[in-house]
Parts: structure tokens; sequence; C-alpha cells
């Protein structure tokens, strides 16, 4: 919902109808809690999920009590919305933000209005550890009675364990059931011959391989094996992989029924050549893959797995010069992709149980959720940048898989010479890219002395840039400090005598950091001359004022009387004294 007069027709339909259970007014100055907008956006979240909302709302600039539109100034500035976004979604679980955040301008006041989405089917959603609910107007713990009726939707929902009535198995791919018995063979190699497989009849492989229901096939069976003209058979959606090429050439391909077979097809679409890296401790360059095969595989199966197949969305797979990006519908189910980089947690629950005890049966998934560590592993080994994950949009879930250097070897150097723990190497990984990482990580960073500078600039530190061979590249990006500046405009002042605006940019561009963007040199410019400036007032002997001298800028005393000490003008017999610049004014 963009349009602006929709959002005023809803506002005000929402103010006649008043507070219930999805809808909250407050009136919240600009020091509104953050914890408190965390609780309600939990108790309305869930709320949505029992009533089958689309959405729930938080309305801030609305008085509670009189019912009328008073305005807020909280959130003015986008940093103060996009830092709540990102704490929202760190400390939510299952992991949530808003669907978007609308900014009205009305007559009476500025209102915003907070769209929440839905608790996740089967997920009820908690706010630090805590689920809340509503009971009428108020904000309560979520009832036990409540919890239950989330949790037990995903044995009730399970999309892909519905049974198809009007299939039957002339509607299965011959191929992919050669393929799924010579891969069923593989999952239960230590316990059953492939001898013992090849004599079952289809029904009872399909029946061991638990893609049937009581002996009918399932939607899960369809997708997994089903010929490409049976997706007729399932409800209206794209059922579909699609691969499209990004960059100097473009390209599509569409890859439907059966998904078993379909991932291998589509993975020989990728333009996987060879790279030539050089490793640390070699002379020789070394050739590797730009894609382990093995990764993008896990990646297509865990897009099919974890697919939300009730928005009748197509998984999408786009190729770029340097990177996979894999697209999949549907909210990260069971926790953060970094709970699983260190394979310290397996998952409890699953959107598509069905479907995935059957992956698992059928040697395409592992169920113990090892996959993220094991392409973080992989990547590593390899001296290729980490993959990343992107669920900033509620309803999907973004792979980023690179197939190129991203920041001149550096991660692995730094993987393979400083002996850094993971956790760290992956928040270093993200700061080498440029990418936002939570403020627990930057404390501990910091601490280690692993990082420098402010957000949204965070550098790594000397140390570790000596320990990858980039000083330079270091030094070339990181800002020197104000005293270096200072230094600088006295230098050029002692040398020409005066300076205009144009001149000390001039000076100063070329020194300030690679990293700053050109309104942010100016502003920097600006500051290391208003140094000379607020201290132009007064000069040296008595605290005397100096009268200016037109619109020159000019150092009023004889150099040869004064010496530069720590980037204050100095008297040689009296020590210390205030002095005076005054920069021309453009």
């Amino acid at each position: 919902m963009s349009d602006e007069a929709e959002l005023e027709a809803l506002l005000r339909q929402l103010i006649v109808d008043w507070e219930n259970e999805v809808v909250e007014f407050k009136a919240a100055g600009e020091d509104y809690s953050t914890g408190t907008i965390g609780k309600y956006f939990s108790a309305l979240s869930n709320e949505a999920n029992l009533r089958g909302n689309a959405s729930a709302w938080l309305v801030f600039g609305v008085d509670n009590k009189t019912h009328t539109i008073v305005g807020t100034k909280y959130g003015k500035e986008p940093e103060r919305l996009s830092q709540l976004k990102m704490q929202i979604t760190r400390d939510t679980e299952p992991r949530s933000s808003f669907k978007d955040i609308h900014e009205l301008n009305l007559p009476e006041g500025r209102v915003l209005m907070f769209e929440i989405p839905p608790a996740p089917t089967g997920l009820p959603v908690s706010w630090q550890g805590y689920w809340h609910g509503r009971s009428g107007e108020s904000l309560v713990a979520l009832t036990a009675d409540k919890m239950d009726r989330i949790r037990s939707e995903t044995d009730i929902n399970d999309w892909t364990a519905e049974i198809v009535q009007d299939a039957s198995l002339s509607d299965l791919d011959e191929e992919a059931m050669r393929h799924a018995r010579s891969a069923f063979a593989k999952a239960h190699a230590n316990r059953i011959s492939e001898e013992e497989i090849a004599c079952w009849t289809d029904q009872e492989f399909l029946n061991r391989a638990r893609v049937t229901k009581n002996g009918q096939l399932t939607r899960a069976a369809l997708l997994l094996l089903g010929k490409p003209e049976a997706v007729d058979k399932l409800p209206a959606g794209m059922f579909e992989m699609t691969w499209k090429l990004v960059g100097q050439e473009n390209a599509y391909e569409h890859f439907g029924l059966p998904f078993l077979l379909s991932t291998t097809r589509l993975y020989r679409r990728i333009r996987n050549i060879q790279l030539r890296l050089l490793p640390p401790g070699q002379l020789m360059p070394q050739e590797v893959s730009k894609y382990d095969e093995q990764s993008v595989m896990e990646a297509l199966h865990n897009c099919i797995a974890h697919q939300d197949y009730c928005r009748g969305a197509r998984i999408l797979v786009t190729e770029y010069p340097d990177r996979l990006v894999f697209d999949n519908s549907g909210s990260f189910f069971e926790g953060h992709p970094d709970d699983y980089i260190l394979g310290d947690k397996s998952p409890d629950r699953y959107r598509n149980p069905f479907l995935v005890r059957a992956m698992g049966e059928l040697y395409m998934i592992d169920r113990m959720g090892y996959g993220i560590k094991r392409m973080n592993e992989v990547q590593a080994g390899r001296y290729l940048p980490l993959p990343d994950y992107d669920l900033s949009e509620v309803s999907k879930v973004r792979l980023t898989m690179y197939g190129g250097v991203v920041d001149q070897e550096y991660t692995r150097l730094l993987l393979s010479n400083t002996g850094l723990p993971l956790p760290d190497v992956l928040a270093l990984d993200r700061v080498q890219k440029g990418m936002a990482i939570p403020e627990d990580v930057v404390a501990r960073l910091r601490k280690k002395k692993l990082i420098t500078g402010r957000k949204p600039h965070l550098q790594v530190a000397p140390v570790i840039a000596a320990a990858s061979d980039t000083k330079v590249e270091y030094v070339k990006a990181h800002n020197q400090d104000d005293m270096f500046y200072q230094r600088l405009i006295i230098s050029y002042l002692e040398e020409f005598g005066s300076a205009s605006r144009q001149d000390i940019n001039k000076l100063l561009f070329t020194k300030l950091g690679d990293m700053l963007t050109d309104d942010e040199k100016n502003k920097k410019s600006r500051e290391s001359s208003d140094f000379f400036e607020e201290r132009g007032a007064y000069f040296q002997r008595g605290i005397a004022k100096v009268p200016r001298v037109g619109t020159e800028a000019r150092l009023f005393c004889r150099i040869g009387d004064f010496r530069i000490r720590n980037g204050l003008l100095q008297n040689k017999t009296v020590g210390k004294q205030p002095f005076s610049i005054l920069l021309t004014t453009i």
C-alpha cells in the first residue's frame, strides 16, 4: 500500500473502528520506548495470525483517549527508523520486521503507520524472549491457549502434505523415478542394498521414500517427481525455478517439474568457469571453479525445502558476472542464518515438514542444519568471500553466493594467517563488504581492536590490515585525525600567506579518505578551517582582539617569531597563545 490517499482513508477508517486486537494508537513522543514498540510488534503480529489478517497496525500521532490526530515527532530522522527496523529484526524470534513504515503529513499533524505482518504459520513471535498478545485494547502476555493455537497450525496447514486426489503413478516422470531410487540407495547405503530397492514396485518405493500418504500421491510427490504437465493438478501458482543471466549478456530459462531433476538442469546453465587465485605461501596461481557445485545444489535444495508454496511464487536464481543470488518466498522459518554458521543449531520445526522429510529420504538435504556451515567452510577454503543472507524483506529469503574476489583476497588471507575465531572472521568479512553488523558485534570487535571508524564507515583495524598485506589500501581509505589537516593548512599559509575556501578544499580533498563522499569531504574541509576561525577572534599577548582586514585570508604574525608545535602556533618565549587566521568566505 503506497498511495497516500488510500493510506489516509485507511487511517480514518481505523480511527472510526478504533482499537481492537490488531490495531493500536499512540500519541508517541520522539523518545517513545523501542522496548514498548517491540512488545506491541509481538502482540499485534500474533493476533494478526490468529485472526487471519494480512497486516496489523501500530499508529503513532493519534491520541488513544480523544481519538484525534495530534501528530508525532517520533522518527523524523530516517536513521532512527532504520535503527528501529534493525532492532526489531534482531530481538524478535523468529526474525521479523515491519512490512513498511508509512508516513502521512496531514493538516492535523504527522502520522506514522507501522504495518506489521502476521506471525508465520506455526510460530508465535516473541520479543526479547517473551511472547505478547492482546486482551481487548490491553497489552498482555500471550495466553497458553493462543500459543497452542498458533503452534498447532504447522501440522494442520502443511501445504506439501496435501493429497492430490486425481493424481496417479502415470503423472510421475520416469527419469525422475530412476534418479530417486538411486538417491534413496545412497541415503540408506548402510541399511538397504541397491538390489533390494530395485525389487520394490513403484508404489512400495514411493511409500518407503515417504512421498505418499496412505498410498496416495501428495503435492510433495508431484513437486519432486511429477511430469511437467502434472503442475496442472496443483493449485494455481508458479511452481518453477527460473535462471536469469544479468550482465553484458542477458538470458533466462524456466525449469518446471520435476524439481528432483530441475536443480541439476538449472546448475548446468550457470557459467562456472575456472578462476586463478594466488593462495598464501605459494608463487604459482591455483585454479578453482567459480562456484562449488555442491554448495549451489545445497542452496537450490534449500530453496525448494523452505519455499512458502502458499504464496504461489517461483524460485529465482540470478547470475551476475561475480555472484549468484537465490530468492525464495517466505520468511526464514527457524531462527536466523547466523545461528547455523558454526553448526551448533539444528532446526526444531519446518514450514514444509512432509516435503523436508521426503527430500531427506532422497538424499537432497541433511535435515540437521549443516548446509549453511558447510557453504561457509567451502568458500573460506576456496579463498572467496563468504555467503550473505538478506532478510530485509519479510516474505523473502535472499542468499548471495560470491564467485569472485570482493576485496583483493583480503578474506582469504585473514582466514589463512591470523587464526581469528570464525565469528570474528564473519563480522570482518561483512565490514569489508560495507555491510551492517549488530551493535553487540561492533562492541566486541572494538574491544579486540579489530575495527576502527564510526558507523556507517567501519574499517578493519591496522593490525588486521598488516596481517593481510593491504596496509597501503588501509592508509589510503583511512581518515587522518583533525590535527593532521590543521597542520596542512598552517603549512600552506606559511608558504603562501593566504588561502581561499577553494584553495583549502583543493589542499585537503586529496588527503581525505577514499571512503568519504564529496559532501562528507566538503564538511571535513569546513571543520578543519573552522578550527582557525574559532580561534581567530583573539591574538597573542593580552588576548587582544584582531580587526578583520577585508575578506583576505591572512596569518596575523611574523612566522619567525613563532613556532608550530602539536598543531598550535606558539610564541618562542611566552608559550602557547591564541592566534588568528581569517579565511575568505566563498
